[in-house]
């Protein structure tokens, strides 16, 4: 874990120069504030990035044994390797709204930059693939995606409005629940712990054999302890920064 950790400490470290380079942007996201009727119990939205790979048991039965609503970022990558998840989140429309992550897990960067080691789309037309075909592959799966979330979760200024002049909303968010699921069990479970009324969690629900998934699950079961309220993207107002979603 620790070479892991000093591994990631090195492409963040990587990632931000290039990203000094060209301008990218880490969007934040959170849910406009509402008046609160007496009573009324604080508001999160889970977000789960589903990159490639395998479906995280763990948390998925959480949600569904819970009833906790939340939205999920899937690449076409991810769409071809777990159709019995699929299956299993199209049952439930009540609780999993489906997002665009994706074709190929790019970072929607219209410049040539590495960021945590992936390599960037490089290109607008680069970008426009990337986004169109994860939506493409949502669209033959009878969904319709209205929020698009790329690799790293880092962009560039050009790239966010290429992306919204394709009518997506780009989607922020303001806790980072699990490190990019390279956290430890016990930190991914504060992290998630401490929202307060109105953040936008991000997690990965796509790295079963990590520890990180077993905090996420005990912080979103925190969370419900203390009374929150989960909801998905399209069932609030968001306010977003660099004109993402405005």
């Amino acid at each position: 874990m620790k070479t892991i950790l000093a591994a990631l400490a090195l492409a963040v470290s990587a990632g931000s120069v290039s990203a000094a380079k060209t301008r990218l942007v880490e969007p934040q996201l959170k849910l406009e504030a509402h008046e609160k009727a007496e009573g009324a119990k604080p508001r999160v939205a889970l977000t789960f990035d589903a990159c490639s790979g395998k479906t995280d048991e763990r948390i998925l039965s959480t949600l569904i044994d819970n009833n906790i609503p939340a939205t999920i970022f899937v690449t076409a990558r991810w769409l071809k390797r777990n159709g019995a998840t699929l299956a299993r989140l199209k049952a439930r429309p009540n609780l999993f709204e489906i997002e665009n992550h994706g074709a190929m897990h790019v970072p929607a960067v219209d410049q040539v930059v590495s960021i945590y080691g992936i390599g960037a789309a490089g290109s607008p037309a680069a970008v426009e693939a990337e986004v169109a075909g994860g939506a493409a592959a949502i669209s033959a799966e009878g969904l319709t995606s209205h929020w698009f979330r790329g690799a790293t979760a880092k962009y560039s200024l050009s790239a966010i409005g290429q992306i919204r002049r394709m009518g997506f909303r780009i989607a922020g968010y303001s806790i980072n629940g699990d490190g990019g699921s390279l956290l430890g069990a016990a930190q991914a479970e504060r992290h998630i712990a401490r929202a307060k009324d109105g953040d936008v969690i991000i997690a990965h629900i796509n790295q079963p054999t990590h520890e990180a998934g077993v905090g996420v699950v005990r912080g979103i079961l925190d969370l419900k302890a203390k009374g929150f309220e989960f909801v998905r993207l399209d069932d609030a107002t968001e306010d977003g920064s660099d004109d993402t979603v405005n």
